[in-house]
């Protein structure tokens, strides 16, 4: 087995199998916009629901252990 032929299993690996179902959502954009932007639309709600929660616990953070503001916090100053 070459080098080429590794790669090219690779590229035979993504374009054939690994996005197969974004050529589906592609094919289906020009019947129905709302399904083939339905991937879009779950990344959007997974981000927005992760980011609260990221604001959440930095909330609990800043509440519960005030943060060392004085100029000998760091051992190399």
């Amino acid at each position: 087995m070459s080098w080429k032929g590794f790669f090219e299993g690779i590229e035979s690996f993504f374009v054939d199998f690994a996005f197969g179902p974004y050529d589906a959502l592609r094919k289906l954009d020009p019947v129905n916009w709302t399904l083939s932007n339905v991937v879009s639309w779950i990344f959007l709600a997974v981000f927005f629901v992760l980011f609260f929660y990221w604001l959440g616990q930095l909330k609990k953070f800043a509440v519960t252990e005030p943060e060392d503001e004085s100029l000998l916090s760091q051992t190399f100053l």
